[in-house]
Parts: C-alpha cells; sequence; structure tokens
C-alpha cells in the first residue's frame, strides 16, 4: 500500500480539478448514490481522535479520515479503499487535501450563492484556511480587485506574499467589522469562540463562507447575520446540525422559516435555487465532511496511477 505525501497531492490535483471532483461527488450524494458516515470525536488526557469517511461507488473507492487534535494542533490522515474489491490502495497525510477541499467546497457554494461580479474579498482570518481560499476565489472570480483581511496575528509580510499569490492588493485592517462592511465575498476562517462582528455590518448581497469551527461551543457569526440571511447551505445537515456552533447556538427564529437551512448537494443538482436577488445576504457554514476527503483522495490515486 502506497503512502502518498501532502507535497504528492499538491502536484497532482490543482484547485480547479478539486472543485470539478467535489462538485460531481455531491451531485452523486445528492442522488443517493454516495454514503457519508459523520465524524466521531474521542477524548482523553487532552488527546482527541476524530474519524469521518465516505463510500463514492461512482468514484469506484471507500475510505476514512482519522486525525488527532493536539494542543489545537491537527494531525491528519486518509486510509483509501477499492469500492470495486475492497482492498486498501493507499494512505494520505491529508493537510493538502484537507486545504484543498475546504476551500473548493466554499468555491462551488459560491458560484450558487454570490454575485458573479465580485469586486471585494474580505478574509477574517489569513492562515492555511484562509490564505488557500484566497487564492481559490481569486481565481474562480476574476473580478475580485481587493482584498482586506483582518488578522491580528498576521505579518506585514505574510500579507505581502498573500498579495502576490492572489495578484491583488491586499489591505489590511484592525476591526472585522470594517473588513466585511463593504464586501462581496466575506471568508471567517478564524478560531474565535465568540461572533466575530455585528451581523448588522453585513452589507446587503453578500455572500459568507463560514469555516472556521466545527465545534458546537464555538461561533463566527451572530444571530443578526443568519437572520438577514436569506439561505444558509451546509455540506450535511446530519452532522452540521449537531457541530456548527453558529447554528447549534442560534436563536430557533434564526433558522426561519422552514427550508432555510438547505444541503450543498441541492445546490449543486437543482433541487434548491440559489441567489434569487442581487440584494439578499447567503450563507455557506462548513464544518468538514468525509465525502470531500476520500474524493479527493481517490482523485489524486487516479492520477498517480496514470502518471506511473
Amino acid at each position: 500500500m502506497k503512502h502518498v505525501t501532502d507535497e504528492m497531492v499538491d502536484r497532482l490535483v490543482d484547485p480547479a480539478a478539486a472543485q470539478r471532483v467535489l462538485e460531481e461527488a455531491l451531485r452523486q450524494f445528492g442522488r443517493g448514490e454516495a454514503a457519508m458516515q459523520e465524524r466521531v470525536r474521542t477524548e482523553a488526557a487532552g488527546v482527541k481522535l476524530s474519524t469521518l469517511g465516505a463510500v463514492i461507488p461512482g468514484q469506484q473507492v471507500a475510505g476514512a479520515k482519522v486525525y488527532t487534535t493536539i494542543a489545537g494542533r491537527f494531525s491528519f490522515v486518509i486510509l483509501l479503499f477499492s469500492a470495486e474489491d475492497g482492498r486498501p490502495l493507499a494512505s494520505f497525510d491529508a493537510g493538502a487535501i484537507t486545504r484543498l477541499r475546504t476551500a473548493a467546497c466554499s468555491v462551488i457554494a459560491a458560484r450558487r450563492l454570490a454575485r458573479p461580479h465580485a469586486r471585494t474579498l474580505a478574509l477574517l482570518g489569513a492562515g492555511v484556511q484562509g490564505q488557500a481560499h484566497a487564492v481559490q476565489f481569486c481565481e474562480a472570480f476574476g473580478g475580485i480587485g481587493r482584498i482586506r483581511v483582518f488578522d491580528p496575528h498576521l505579518p506585514a509580510a505574510a500579507a505581502d506574499a498573500l498579495q502576490r499569490r492572489c495578484g491583488v492588493p491586499v489591505e489590511l485592517v484592525h476591526d472585522a467589522g470594517d473588513a466585511v462592511s463593504d464586501a462581496d465575498i466575506v471568508v471567517t476562517a478564524s478560531r474565535s469562540a465568540t461572533p466575530l462582528f455585528g451581523g448588522e455590518r453585513l452589507p446587503p448581497g453578500c455572500f459568507v463562507a463560514a469555516i472556521g469551527s466545527s465545534l458546537p461551543h464555538t461561533r463566527e457569526l451572530d444571530d443578526t447575520a443568519l437572520r438577514r440571511a436569506s439561505l444558509i447551505a451546509v455540506e450535511w445537515k446530519r452532522q452540521t446540525l449537531r457541530e456548527a456552533g453558529d447554528l447549534v447556538q442560534a436563536a430557533p427564529d434564526a433558522l426561519q422559516p422552514p427550508g432555510k437551512v438547505v444541503e450543498l448537494a441541492d445546490l449543486v443538482t437543482g433541487q434548491v435555487p440559489g441567489r434569487r436577488r442581487d440584494d439578499e445576504v447567503t450563507l455557506y457554514k462548513s464544518v468538514g465532511v468525509g465525502l470531500q476527503d476520500v474524493a479527493l483522495a481517490g482523485w489524486a490515486w487516479r492520477r498517480l496511477q496514470e502518471a506511473g
């Protein structure tokens, strides 16, 4: 059984390919042709072990992602199996896959929920995931002309590096509300336990991708932001409504009316319409699901076989 490193994944899978592969996996899930396994967390003495997985017969793979969390640091591994004969195919470092798949699914959601003429991207949290989102959004939405970053821990040199990677001006701001106040697309990629800004600061017509937490006791968005949203997309209600603090802690009326929370697969298959008006606020809340990891691992494995 071969081990696939993060460096190999980065050579084999580009963001555009990741978006295509994940969109097809979501389409298969939406048609009932693939299945997911909810995340299970086990913890003792400050060491947390988490597992989640998926079966995707249409891509001939099944697998599981297993990772530890110690002192806030994650170490990921994906195990991939053949869905045809059950044999183990490969193990993966999975840091690169996690980075690629999270941003790719945010882009998939944005293509249906953001305005296509988006010009300003607000990035709240510019760590690994935040920067991956900035790169993929700038590639997917060619009209983005500036990025406003709120991250008190980001050195100026890192902002300059992000500007070079994205090819658009990057401006550091000192208040999260100021960052989002004129944004077309907002990405929250922080580890904040409490809302980053007042939801009234979101301008009409903006799209928010909240990807920073998958824990029920933390949230990046307040009830005002949720109430203002005409639609809230999630990867999988069964898992997200148990894990996402933004939704778990929300006042009941913030998630109303019925049908406001929808699954990303239903947007991809067209069972649920996306943005309907230019001035509506739309949200995507991500916690990460096994379908994403297994689909991208399967694609990387096939590319590796083709490359010999």
